[in-house]
């Protein structure tokens, strides 16, 4: 019943394996269990996880290139058609909302980049999903990578994986066994032969958390998002505080980033707003220390919440 609902929110007919372990597990168990040692890598990056696929790959010694475009940026499409068709990636892996920056990047074009190149698109959708448009088989998405603790609101229990039938195919080839291995999993729902006992109280929070998302339906939710993080970017543009990134094309509905603003350090601002009950998130990388970070995903994406955290915050500010 759950792959049933998670086909509807992902909008795919593709299979969809359910694992124990937050959303990076996803992420691990598609690298390793659709490429060996020496396969080619293609890192789409403007930012720490997509960066991260390219370095991930390297630790499992993959031969890998990272197309980088700067935080607040998406590189050139015709760079990376360029690039794919020179290297012939096995995979081309990227990242739809990038959340150390607020990104919500346009992979629609990397399916066909990825047909031209017969590589593997694998996309991390982990802190979009639910939240925002996410078309599995339309974009031409191989991997599409959850978890169930960003948009559904659940703890961090498990990782999902739409798998496509090229995916299958790829790792019916590499044939990894471990732990996070996507192989076990494809007949082992419809054979009730699981390599793990599953994580079943979170498998049932999962269903309760797809029902109710369905419920409110996929088009209301994402217009949810989109009208609480429009608010949340006014509202901090009122208060003098620069919007990152400043294309509005690409600011994510699920997560607002913003540059600390003049006057203040990030751990300054953090300390003012913890003492008034209220916890944003600081970023990482380049970003560290200049960008901070409001989430509104979920049950965050509630106009009376955030509301409330622009008054707090711009209470702090002054």
């Amino acid at each position: 019943e759950n792959e049933r609902l998670l086909r509807q929110m992902l909008k795919t007919e593709n299979s969809v394996v359910i694992q124990s372990g937050e959303g990076m597990a996803a992420l691990w168990g598609a690298l390793k269990s659709c490429l060996a040692p020496g396969d080619r890598l293609l890192a789409v990056s403007n930012g720490p996880f997509g960066r991260g696929f390219g370095e991930m790959g390297e630790g499992l010694g993959m031969e890998v290139r990272i197309i980088e475009a700067p935080d607040g940026e998406f590189p050139d499409v015709e760079e990376i058609r360029r690039e794919a068709i020179a290297f012939r990636p096995h995979m081309i892996t990227a990242v739809h909302c990038e959340t150390p920056s607020g990104l919500l990047n346009p992979v629609t074009p990397l399916g066909e980049i990825a047909r031209e190149a017969d590589a593997l698109l694998c996309v991390d959708y982990v802190a979009s999903a639910g939240g925002a448009d996410v078309r599995t088989d339309e974009w031409g998405i191989d991997l599409g990578l959850l978890g169930s603790q960003k948009v559904l609101s659940l703890l961090p229990d498990l990782s999902i994986t739409a798998v496509s039938s090229r995916a299958w195919r790829a790792a019916e080839r590499v044939n990894y066994q471990g732990y996070e291995a996507l192989l076990p999993w494809k007949d082992g729902m419809k054979n009730r032969y699981l390599p793990y006992t599953h994580n079943w109280h979170a498998m049932s929070a999962l269903k309760l958390g797809l029902e109710h998302l369905l419920e409110e339906g996929l088009e209301a939710s994402f217009a949810r998002h989109e009208k609480v993080a429009k608010y949340c970017r006014e509202r901090l543009a009122a208060m003098g505080v620069k919007i990152y990134p400043q294309k509005e094309e690409l600011s994510s509905p699920t997560v607002t980033a913003a540059l600390v603003p003049k006057g203040w350090t990030w751990e300054k601002l953090d300390g003012a707003l913890r003492e008034r009950g209220m916890g944003v998130g600081g970023s990482y990388g380049p970003l560290a220390g200049k960008v901070f970070r409001i989430g509104h995903m979920g049950s965050q994406a509630d106009m009376e919440l955030v509301k409330k955290a622009m008054d707090i915050l711009e209470e702090v500010l002054g």
